[in-house]
């Protein structure tokens, strides 16, 4: 699913007016119509409404829906709309002459001084002051109007986008400034700002409102970012062949564990195996054997020459995907041996956890990444390795500058994990839940990429579709264990059910 732009949404806007010979007025009732049927669903007629709309075309679906729920039979629907310049969009002006039609309604138009009405947690503001379309933030009265319905206490449901947050980047926005949504309800396509850490105090739970957008002017749209779906997961899997053995789903070689950290090596291992490879083999510290061979039998053993820690990182046999870092530790004899790794690896990488710590120790190891090499670091991993960002936002464009410049694939882990490929494409995952934020989570995920690396996917396919499968698995185990009980080993024995769950689903 592609995240577009404020231009190419405007684009899309019209392209779909004149495939399917609407006018922008009939566009703008579909889009209150399906507004107005979200809130039907949630509040009951009793409920007091207090629309604020703009004089744009945000503020033309507000009034639409205002209309509509006086309509279906809500009484406590108060209107205000702002034309304080005196001058409304087209749409705008048609959809206040439509609602003033209505007997009895509860319309203000505010010109001049304005006195705000009481709001209470038990009331729900339907802000539609300005939506995509605003290219500047909030000032005078607007500012103050936001601040006012953030301090009420009142449940807020923004349409298209929370007033005075931008669609894309928002570095030079105070998020004090802008309207602070308890619900977003926006149009067919997500916008790249709530993919972004620091905007969900504005834009809360956000839900896609489908208004049949033409899909062959969405196609047609060019973008840099998406949201990673299902169905295309789907179509990149690689079915199974009955006349197949365990040598056709490929070797994959990890560099984890030391003593202490044992456990990193052993919830990797079992998410290789429980993704898919046919065989995995396990060089970590000669102490580690019997702890390794123990919980996860059905991988082989490669012991270092030392007790506690790796440290030599050499190539005995031909494998096809490498993965280093769960539980590695950071020891000079470790980060020289990652050194001579990354010189002589001939096989897809992924890197993780303290091989990244290492590489941060010694940032001239980023110059020797083979290409496509695919690190998965957290925002404090990724922070070590190229500096401190003061939000998600500078960290995704770092990380955008970043894979380009090494020519490696970043996966930066969060609630929205984002996929960054050299080529300046970004996928979102949303997949997932707040109970993968366990010990171990991030260990499972290095696991389950190598795993389709070592199946032959490229490396973006694989990165893209690990993170996916990651996030499902841990859904199906934050449905068994709840989120404050699931753990990282609940989400490697599922990964196998979640490729079945999305397979099945998906007709493959």
């Amino acid at each position: 699913m592609k995240i577009l732009n404020t231009k190419a949404i405007q684009s899309v806007d019209h392209a779909t007016c004149e495939a399917q010979n609407i006018s922008t007025i009939d566009l703008m009732e579909r889009a209150a119509s399906v507004v107005s049927c979200e809130l039907i669903s949630r509040f009951l007629p009793g409920k007091r409404f207090v629309i604020i709309a703009g004089p744009g075309n945000n503020g033309g679906d507000a009034l639409a829906v205002a209309r509509m729920l006086i309509e279906q039979g809500y009484k406590r629907v108060e209107v205000f709309l702002f034309n304080v310049t005196g001058k409304l969009s087209h749409d705008c002006e048609e959809e206040r002459n439509k609602l003033i039609t209505i007997d009895g309604v509860d319309f203000s138009e505010i010109n001049r001084a304005f006195n705000p009405p009481y709001l209470s947690k038990n009331d729900v503001v339907v802000d539609g002051l300005f939506g995509s379309g605003l290219n500047k933030p909030l000032q005078g009265g607007f500012l103050s109007l936001a601040r006012y319905v953030n301090e009420s206490g009142a449940y807020v449901v923004s349409i298209d986008m929370p007033s005075g947050l931008f669609c894309e980047w928002n570095s030079e926005v105070n998020l004090r400034d802008v309207v602070h949504a308890n619900l977003t309800l926006t149009f067919q396509l997500p916008r790249l700002s709530f993919f972004f850490k620091e905007n969900h105090q504005a834009v809360g739970e956000w839900k896609l409102l489908d208004i049949d957008l033409d899909n062959d002017a969405i196609k047609g749209a060019e973008s840099d970012f998406y949201v990673i779906d299902a169905h295309n997961v789907a179509a990149l899997m690689h079915l199974r062949d009955p006349f197949t053995g365990k040598r056709d789903y490929g070797s994959a070689l990890l560099f984890a564990g030391s003593t202490g950290m044992m456990g990193a090596a052993v919830m990797c291992a079992r998410a290789v195996m429980r993704a898919g490879a046919g065989l995995c083999t396990v060089h970590s510290a000669r102490g580690g054997l019997q702890i390794l061979q123990t919980a996860v039998p059905e991988v082989m053993f490669e012991p270092d020459r030392n007790e506690h820690f790796i440290s030599e990182m050499k190539l005995h046999h031909k494998h096809q995907a490498i993965a280093v870092g769960p539980g590695l530790g950071t020891q000079e004899q470790t980060a020289s041996a990652l050194r001579d790794l990354l010189q002589h690896a001939d096989a897809p990488l992924v890197l993780d956890a303290d091989a990244l710590n290492c590489i941060a120790a010694h940032p001239e190891m980023l110059q020797i990444l083979p290409p496509k090499t695919v690190i998965t670091p957290h925002a404090g991993e990724f922070d070590r390795l190229f500096g401190e960002h003061r939000n998600s936002e500078s960290r995704l464009r770092t990380a955008i500058e970043m894979s380009r410049q090494y020519n490696i694939i970043i996966v930066l882990k969060g609630h929205y994990s984002a996929v960054v490929r050299p080529t300046g494409r970004v996928y979102f995952n949303c997949t997932g839940n707040a109970g993968m934020a366990t010990a171990g989570a991030g260990d499972v995920l290095t696991g389950i990429i190598a795993a389709f690396l070592s199946q032959g996917y490229n490396p973006e396919y694989a990165a893209t579709i690990g993170v996916f499968f990651h996030g499902v698995a841990g859904d199906m185990a934050a449905e068994e264990f709840g989120e404050f009980g699931m753990t990282a080993c609940d989400i490697a024995d599922r990964t196998g059910l979640a490729i079945r769950k999305v397979l099945l689903e998906n007709n493959r």
